[in-house]
């Protein structure tokens, strides 16, 4: 078993509110739910109006099927022309 965790920071330049943040984040993650099998939330920054931290997460059973899951969701962040990517930091979990 495989397990692949990334974390993604966003910058949000449009956003002058908390409701405007969440109106623009939530289809980012929803459309990260709906594209691949994977576990996504918000992790960071949950009180700035401008930025964003999305945690998402994988299991496979094999490494190539994790990395190429994760592959897809971070293609989907960066084209989205509402946020912009500050970072994004792929972590594999060790399972014994």
């Amino acid at each position: 078993m495989y397990a692949l965790a990334m974390s993604i920071d966003l910058k949000l330049p449009g956003c002058a509110s908390l409701k405007e943040k969440r109106a623009t984040l939530r289809p980012v993650i929803d459309g990260i739910r709906h594209r691949q099998q994977v576990s996504v939330a918000e992790t960071d920054h949950h009180d700035l109006w401008q930025r964003a931290g999305i945690g998402v997460a994988v299991v496979s059973v094999d490494a190539t099927g994790a990395t190429e899951a994760m592959d897809k969701v971070e293609r989907f962040v960066w084209s989205r022309p509402d946020v912009e990517v500050i970072s994004a930091d792929r972590h594999w979990l060790e399972i014994d």
